[in-house]
């Protein structure tokens, strides 16, 4: 089975081919290809530059990921697409081209939650059996488990997200979204001298707004190297993070914790994460950095365990986006508890 994923929920324009071929049940990427959309230094993603570059290099992307499948169009079995959740405009353009391809060459199309889809590949490419998962991107933050039919969420950010943190902060600096990696290695030149930074922790969720408006703050003073306000954040939120995961592992008593994300490609977090499963006497499985961002892998292989466990599929005319599409509301039918 051949199956055709786009990925387009926010920065990133990307598709993928995957194989997948019995008695085999794992994926056989045979094709990843992104562009990303750069914003100006100092600012955000803006949704309609985004969807803006997204249209501007679909083609491109498309026709180099089809050559490096070695596969036509006419080969495909399945199309999926990000449904949501994600930034309005830029889901549009992933559907829209889904919708096309779909109708033109009469291939099943599938819709696929962003989230889900992180997950999904995380499970299979670390070979991961009964994870308690942590999600960690731009657009979430989220502890989750699986118990009847669907992920469970049982802990989150009860405001911004770690990724949001991470950019807002960056582009306060004057850096281009996304700023995730450069803040890490910032981090990293630091002198390792903390400075306390608002710790707020709530159960399993967490509140991460506090600590970039005291980080601004710091900025503004001129006290502090940049450096060490980087590396404050860091171990800060980190740490918050962390606790909320040693909560739910004592509480859901899970033997493996699995990382995705984009943020997952964090050395530090991993690290802090493998610490806490070392004292809990848990497997940590990370995603391959490879496949830590959004990708178009991630939406392929989800639709291809769908349609093999369902056979189903949808309709154009029903076809959607959902900018706000919880993936604890998806239901999952083939993983079993």
């Amino acid at each position: 089975m051949l199956c055709l994923g786009i990925e387009s929920t926010a920065h990133t324009f990307a598709c993928s081919v995957i194989k997948q071929s019995r008695p085999k049940f794992y994926p056989n990427i045979l094709s990843d290809v992104r562009d990303t959309f750069r914003a100006p230094e100092g600012s955000g993603i803006h949704p309609r530059e985004a969807a803006r570059h997204h249209a501007s290099v679909a083609i491109d992307v498309l026709k180099k990921s089809l050559e490096l499948s070695r596969i036509n169009f006419k080969d495909l079995d399945l199309i999926a697409y990000s449904a949501g959740p994600g930034l309005g405009p830029c889901l549009r353009i992933g559907a829209v081209i889904a919708r096309s391809i779909s109708s033109f060459y009469n291939i099943k199309l599938i819709p696929i939650n962003h989230a889900l889809g992180h997950i999904e590949l995380g499970m299979s490419l670390t070979k991961s059996k009964d994870s308690l998962v942590l999600l960690v991107s731009g657009g979430h933050t989220m502890i989750l488990v699986f118990n009847n039919s669907s992920w469970r969420v049982v802990g989150e950010t009860l405001d911004i997200t770690l990724g949001q943190l991470l950019d807002q902060f960056g582009r306060h600096l004057g850096l281009a979204s996304p700023c995730g990696a450069e803040i890490e290695r910032l981090a990293h030149k630091s002198s390792k001298n903390y400075i306390a930074l608002p710790y707020t922790i709530k159960g399993n969720d967490v509140t991460l707004s506090g600590i970039l408006s005291a980080a601004k703050r710091l900025i503004s003073t001129n006290r502090y190297p940049v450096e060490d306000i980087c590396y404050s954040i860091q171990q800060t939120a980190f740490a918050m993070i962390t606790e909320a995961v040693e909560r739910a592992l004592s509480a859901t008593e899970k033997k493996e914790l699995l990382l995705v994300g984009g943020v997952s490609a964090n050395k530090e977090l991993s690290h802090m994460l493998n610490l806490a499963c070392q004292r809990h006497k848990v497997k940590f499985n990370s995603c391959p950095i490879s496949f830590a961002g959004d990708n178009g892998a991630q939406i392929a292989w989800t639709a291809i365990l769908s349609y093999l466990k369902t056979r189903n599929s949808i309709d154009i005319s029903e076809s959607f986006v959902n900018q706000s599409w919880r993936v604890d509301s998806v239901n999952v039918t083939w993983r079993r508890n």
